[in-house]
């Protein structure tokens, strides 16, 4: 409602402010008026390459640096999936297509999946930090005239999932989109390549981004305690990784029901 209206404001505001999001020049009741940033999204390709890779690690650094008026409690992945969970239980479902797909995963026991996973997070290490909760390539703009070569060249945008959030959450859930390309023109309007997610190597290439940007001391460190932390950070983050995969495939299976937009969410 108008609360969250509010704090969405004020988040923009402080985004803009640190130069991490575009400016903001007013707010009204029905909405807030944004700077154009003359731009492209970026193609789910191009979140492989390092350069380009490196900067989402930095943009994403920095945004976890944020200190935001917000509720700190880690709440939104759980409380979030539990509310998703409690509606996925009561869906039904009249499309036979649907309603196939929909008990093939119900045989999965789904309430005991997600205490499974709860109780691994919880044993899990990851900081709290403020998280954009939804860096996939159609929510960061290349800016115009800048090439991948340029150092400052990216933008984040679309805030809607912002919140206090596990560090592992956001990368693991940014190394999932490196499997998913948005821009089919046919049903079911998404491709599916799980080659494409994220290798060790690569995987490590955008940790040790995100670690020297966020931790001003790392490259003081000896090269033994550096790949200790990456090697640390990327167990994190693979773990959580399962988070988003539960995550969005609950949000799916809830839109599929409830959505009016023709995708194949199920």
């Amino acid at each position: 409602g108008a609360e969250a209206m509010v704090l969405e404001s004020v988040m923009f505001a402080i985004l803009a402010e640190r130069e991490l999001g575009p400016k903001l020049y007013g707010i009204f009741p029905q909405g807030r008026l944004e700077q154009y940033v003359p731009s492209r999204k970026l193609d789910t390709c191009e979140l492989s390459d390092p350069s380009i890779s490196t900067e989402v690690a930095q943009k994403m650094a920095r945004f976890h640096g944020m200190r935001m008026p917000f509720n700190k409690e880690p709440k939104w992945l759980f409380g979030t999936m539990e509310k998703y969970l409690s509606q996925v239980m009561r869906l039904n479902f009249t499309r036979e297509s649907h309603l196939r797909r929909f008990n093939s995963m119900l045989a999965y026991n789904l309430p005991q999946e997600m205490e499974t996973l709860k109780l691994l997070l919880e044993s899990t290490h990851s900081p709290v930090v403020f998280c954009h909760n939804d860096c996939q390539e159609g929510n960061i703009l290349l800016l115009k005239g800048r090439h991948s070569s340029d150092k400052q060249k990216l933008m984040l945008i679309d805030f809607e999932y912002s919140s206090y959030n596990y560090r592992g959450f956001d990368i693991g859930n940014h190394f999932c989109e490196w499997m998913y390309d948005y821009t089919c023109e046919e049903f079911p309007f998404f491709k599916v390549d799980t080659q494409n997610y994220p290798s060790k190597a690569q995987q490590l290439h955008f940790i040790e981004g995100y670690l020297r940007e966020s931790d001003q001391g790392f490259d003081n460190l000896s090269t033994e305690h550096q790949m200790k932390l990456k090697e640390e950070l990327y167990v994190e983050v693979n773990r959580f990784s399962l988070a988003s995969h539960f995550f969005w495939g609950l949000w799916s299976i809830i839109q599929a029901r409830l959505s009016t937009i023709e995708f194949g969410y199920l």
